[in-house]
């Protein structure tokens, strides 16, 4: 089935603008996922039968050729929209507020156009269209489902609203943070508000973890690395006269090397609990651990940058940013490169008002689809090589 590509430009934002309207949380996504099957096995394109609850993996290509895999996501957050679009959310508390609809769209509309070209591929894309990023669990499910088995090389998008439409930013080495969370509870005695003297204030006691934790990154972390320590939550107590006898915090590390992450959690914990007990109090320290830092391949990397300007986008080598994605654990079993698609829009990723540039989505697709047909031939390329070093080994040897 072959789509002209004005066509193919409609019936991508016709898809996108459903997938909006009906949004689905992490590992929630079936109708999501339902809707991405029926259109792949419309276009004919083959569906692989994976361990998954939620979530696509479709390929293109010969099952024994060289493998070369995209990725896309497909879930929404639990944010209220107030974007006023004629598609906008009908379910209430839940939208694509970090456009996992465009990515999504943009994947399936490179599916069809590799599958338009299928008999003259150089090798084989498979295309995860992934449940739960917001969650960094999704990309766990895909790698224990076997959806990167035989996989050469992986590349990955993102929307971005603070490049202007017609830009692809990205670049080689870190290109996200690592993103851990971290959640303390201080139980102390509580007292009148009269009588502090007769308890163990915890409030204090959470106030001095705070401003302790603001030293973590200026006296531990080399000056020529980045690092985040935020305090988002703080709970405690329930009226104005009573002391409580608890608190709790809530807060993000975000790093970007391995060494830096280890030794934060390391000295956020030693802290934490050396006030609690200089205040005698019990401390309670969990530090749950999210995904890596997105480290790109620099060869893959300059790959992506050079098909974005042979595809017709401006390519810019762009700064790192301490956001999350759970494409590093990904990058963690075969190299890979992260992109930035910008799209120009006025509010941040996440935003209730969060919108996406429809013009972008028919250029994208396009783009990833050239991307997978360039890697795929440069897969070939050194395999010809390899074949020819190893023919003329014996004669050199002769």
């Amino acid at each position: 089935m072959h789509i002209e590509e004005p066509a193919l430009a409609l019936w991508l934002q016709a898809f996108r603008h459903e997938l909006h309207r009906f949004p689905e949380l992490s590992h929630q996504e079936f109708e999501t996922t339902a809707r991405i099957r029926q259109q792949l096995e419309h276009h004919g394109i083959r569906v692989l039968d994976l361990a998954l609850e939620t979530g696509v993996v479709a390929e293109i290509g010969l099952p024994t050729a060289p493998l070369v895999v995209l990725r896309a996501d497909i879930d929404a957050l639990p944010i209220e929209e107030q974007a006023d679009l004629p598609f906008r959310s009908t379910r209430h508390g839940v939208m694509h507020a970090c456009g996992h609809d465009f990515h999504s769209a943009a994947a399936l509309g490179a599916a069809v156009l590799l599958k338009q070209q299928e008999a003259s591929l150089p090798g084989r894309v498979r295309i995860l269209f992934q449940p739960a990023e917001e969650t960094a669990t999704g990309a766990l499910a895909m790698l224990a489902s076997g959806a990167l088995e035989q996989a050469r090389a992986i590349f990955g998008l993102h929307n971005d609203p603070t490049l202007p439409p017609g830009v692809i930013g990205s670049k080689a080495g870190e290109l996200t943070a690592a993103v851990d969370r971290v959640d303390i509870t201080i139980t102390g005695t509580g007292s009148h508000a009269a009588k502090p003297h007769c308890g163990n204030d915890p409030i204090v006691i959470a106030a001095q973890i705070i401003s302790a934790a603001q030293t973590l990154v200026s006296r531990n972390a080399p000056s020529n690395e980045n690092a985040v320590v935020s305090i988002t939550q703080v709970h405690s107590g329930s009226t104005w006269n009573v002391i409580p006898d608890s608190a709790w915090i809530e807060g993000t590390v975000r790093t970007f090397s391995s060494e830096l992450r280890e030794r934060l959690a390391q000295r956020f914990r030693e802290i934490a609990l050396g006030i609690g007990a200089a205040f005698d109090a019990e401390v309670t320290f969990n530090w749950h651990a999210g995904p890596p830092s997105v480290i790109n391949d620099p060869d893959l990397t300059a790959l992506a940058l050079q098909q974005a300007t042979v595809s017709g986008f401006e390519a810019r080598v762009v700064e790192p940013s301490p956001i999350g994605e759970d494409f590093a654990f990904y990058q963690q079993q075969i190299p890979g490169a992260f992109v930035m698609i910008g799209t120009g829009e006025p509010y941040a990723l996440h935003h209730p008002a969060f919108r996406v540039n429809d013009d972008v989505l028919l250029p994208t697709a396009r783009y990833l689809a050239d991307l997978a047909v360039a890697a795929l031939s440069r897969l070939g390329d050194a395999v010809t090589r390899a074949e020819h070093e190893t023919r003329a080994a014996p004669e050199q040897r002769a």
